[in-house]
Parts: C-alpha cells; structure tokens; sequence
C-alpha cells in the first residue's frame, strides 16, 4: 500500500507540474515576449502584392491570433517593410502571434491632386475601397494557408496606421455600405481592429451586426484625420476634397452606445504625429488583444496619455 501511495503522489505531483506550467505559459504568451527566434517569409497575395510573414520558427501551436498590418502614407507612399513595421512585426511576433505586414495598389502615388482638399470626395471613397479590397485578398490568401502558417481564422485582428487606419477600419465597419458590399468579403469575419489615427467613411454602420473589439489611439488636435467628427483633413466645404469622417472619439461613443469592448488611448494635446506612435505601444496592445479579443471581456476604457515628443 505505502508503494502504491508513493506512485500516486508522483503522478500527482507530475501533473500538477504540468498544468501550472500550461496556465503559466498561457496567461504569458500573447502579453509578453516568449520567443526570440523569428523567421519572416514573403508571399506574392495578388499580382505583384506582397506581404511579410512574421513568426516563431518553432513554435507548435496551430490555432494563434493572426495580426495583419497596414502601413500608412496617405494611400501614396509607406513601406509594409519600414523600420516602425518591422519592429512591431517582430514584438508581436516574439509574443506568440503571427503577424503579417502587407503592401497594397498606393492608387494616389504620382496623383499631383494628392489625397487632401484638391482631391475630390469621389476619388477618396475610391481609394478607401480600392485598399479594403487588398486587404480582403490578402486576409484570404493567408486563410487559404492556415494549416501551413499554424494561425486560427477566427482570431484574425486588422492594424492599421493612418491611411492603413483609415483602411482597416472602413474595411471592418462599412462592409453593409453599397459601395464596400461589392468586395469579396465571403465569409471572412475579423476578430478585432486597431487603429492608430484612423477614421471611419460613417459610424452609422456600425452595428451590433458590424462592431467588434476596437483599440483606438488619436491625438485630439489632428488636423489630418479627424479625432470626432470633421472633414477630412480640415478641408472647407467649399473645396473638392470635403468629405466628412468620424474619428476614434465618435466610433468610440458609438461603440459604447451599442455595449461592445473597446479601449480609446487619447491624447488631447497630440496630433497626427499618433499614427507612429502607437508603434511603441505593443504591452498596452497585447493586453487589449488578450483580454478584449481573446477572452472576450467586455471592457470599454479611455486611457488619457501625453507623449513627450
């Protein structure tokens, strides 16, 4: 009896060992760096559309969140491969995510109208959709790939940084208007957003059918893209480019008004400045995607910062 006893209290022990391990190793991966190892591999998604790969070479888990990035340049200019894409690529990746850091058509590169006042309204809601459906064909050649690159469709989270905000978040919440509903949406369904200095076409389409967990960072003196409601980028009526848009503070109220997770990182003395600085934010996003994304809790915040420049 005593031997049988002994055997017991080992495997006990044995198991104990195991599912501390198991609990410890979930609650850190996804909010803190667990790999060093990191591996990027580039894929051709439509024509001569590329984008970047991130993660763990290792790594035995087959069902991780996937992050796809959108790097921002007024729909002109910008690189999925910059220094600040690069980094955050990495951090995220070294905390047990996949990440993906794509290129889309820069429609209004060569443009003299650019993309501010003289740019009509017409061709800005053009723009908005020509990258929406970049982004929808290169969220589903990664899901063709999801045994291959080990992710979970169904945890798939859309950053965005400036144009890629804007990108990201029209892509997400406008999918019900005419124009968007003719993408090649199918049955792609994105887990979460985050938008550093972006703004929505409308927040009237968001709707419980269309909100998701949303992380917002904007500076309140944007004079680019608007932190409420403003015409984009301050244009007067009067000029081709006026187009209304509702920023991170009128999609966070709508947001709140329809009980849906969000966080809103404010700065009221900040400016567009914030569509880089979130780049350093990776703690606070990886909490958010854990906790918002991941387990589902309902926490809707205001988080008040000021960055020193």
């Amino acid at each position: 009896m005593p031997n049988y006893l002994t055997f017991l209290q080992r495997a006990t022990f044995l198991i104990l060992i195991v599912l501390t391990t198991t609990i410890g190793y979930a609650q850190t991966r996804y909010t803190q760096k667990v790999f060093s190892d990191i591996k990027v591999k580039t894929y051709s998604y439509a024509d001569t559309l590329m984008l970047d790969f991130y993660s763990y070479k290792k790594d035995t888990v087959t069902n991780k969140p996937l992050l796809i990035l959108v790097h921002g340049g007024g729909f002109s200019g910008g690189k999925r491969n910059n220094p600040l894409e690069i980094k955050f690529c990495e951090d995220m990746a070294k905390r047990g995510y996949a990440v993906a850091s794509m290129s889309y058509r820069l429609v209004r590169k060569g443009n003299s109208l650019g993309f501010g006042c003289n740019c009509p309204a017409d061709q800005k809601i053009e723009t908005f959709v020509s990258v929406s459906r970049d982004i929808i064909k290169a969220t589903q050649f990664l899901i063709d790939k999801k045994d291959k690159l080990k992710f979970n469709p169904e945890s798939i989270i859309l950053v965005g940084s400036s144009a890629g905000a804007e990108a990201v978040l029209n892509t997400v919440f406008m999918k019900n208007e005419y124009t968007f509903k003719k993408l090649p949406y199918a049955t792609i369904k994105y887990a979460g957003v985050i938008s550093f200095a972006g703004a929505i076409v409308n927040a009237n389409y968001i709707t419980k059918n269309t909100a998701i967990p949303t992380m917002l960072f904007h500076g309140a003196k944007d004079n680019m893209v608007p932190y409420a409601t403003a015409p984009h980028h301050l244009c007067e009526e009067n000029k081709p480019g006026f187009i209304m848009l509702d920023g991170s503070y009128t999609i966070a109220e709508k947001l709140e008004k329809l009980d849906v997770a969000h966080t809103l990182v404010s700065d009221k003395e900040g400016n567009h400045n914030w569509a880089n600085i979130p780049y350093s934010y990776t703690n606070l996003i990886a909490k958010f995607i854990t906790e918002s994304v991941l387990e589902k809790q309902n926490i809707q915040s205001t988080i008040k910062v000021k960055h020193k420049n």
